[in-house]
């Protein structure tokens, strides 16, 4: 099942700033660092391995406030596992290739329809990026159960992680799992609806643009999710970005 493609706009704190687009910011790296776990006691701990870059609203230039948050979380995803720009593809031809693969009808291209977990995992494909695996969970409560496979995937090596629903419209990463004491369970969250100049990722993590949520606070459990679990690609096809 799908995210729905598109929807009315939605005013958020992201939202709030300057009436125009930022000019095109050089992306910060690995904006988790330096974060504290949980301090709850012993836990079992799991982050994403390798690099990558943040990518949020506005970023390159382009206002997509209410309906690009799908966008800058794929590209957060291709800048992984070396934390490179050079495989990013920007919005424009991240449509191009969904309606060139067929699975956008015409007319795609330069609109704001959204975009969720089925569709980045086509684009990574598409762009030779990491590798992506679809996970489907009915509803939010479901993500309980999906806990221990996401702590393995980040234990493994595996990359960011792209989540998606349907009553909780707002895409975002995880970049991490903490298991315990007990019952306990958080996710390290990176959070695209920034709008601005991020000058370091303490001002960041700051204003909980990345952060450890709680499992229960962080999904609702009345919406469904997709999740787009990502892994190293030995593959080297690669697709124009232009």
């Amino acid at each position: 099942m799908r995210e729905p493609e598109s929807r009315p706009s939605r005013q958020d704190d992201a939202s709030v700033g300057p009436p125009s687009p930022p000019p095109a910011l050089k992306p910060l790296k690995d904006v988790h660092l330096g974060l504290a776990p949980p301090d709850r006691g012993p836990a079992r701990l799991a982050l994403l391995s390798g690099h990558y870059l943040y990518y949020h609203y506005g970023c390159d230039g382009l206002d997509d406030r209410g309906w690009g948050c799908g966008y800058r979380t794929l590209q957060t995803l291709c800048s992984w596992p070396e934390g490179w720009s050079a495989r990013v593809p920007g919005l424009a031809a991240v449509q191009a290739a969904l309606e060139d693969m067929g699975d956008k009808p015409p007319g795609f291209r330069g609109s704001q329809s959204w975009i969720g977990c089925v569709e980045a995992s086509l684009c990574l494909d598409y762009f030779g990026g990491p590798q992506g695996r679809l996970c489907h969970i009915p509803r939010g409560a479901g993500l309980q159960g999906e806990l221990e496979k996401l702590y393995s995937h980040f234990a493994g090596g595996g990359g960011p992680v792209m989540v998606g629903g349907d009553a909780d419209a707002q895409s975002k990463a995880l970049l991490g799992v903490c298991l315990g004491p007990g019952t306990e369970a958080y996710v390290l969250v990176l959070d695209p609806h920034f709008w601005g100049d991020p000058k370091s990722p303490s001002e960041l993590q700051a204003g909980g643009w990345v952060g450890w949520r709680e499992v229960g606070t962080a999904f609702d459990p009345n919406s469904f999710y997709n999740l787009c679990l990502t892994s190293r690609n030995s593959q080297n096809q690669q697709h124009a970005l232009d």
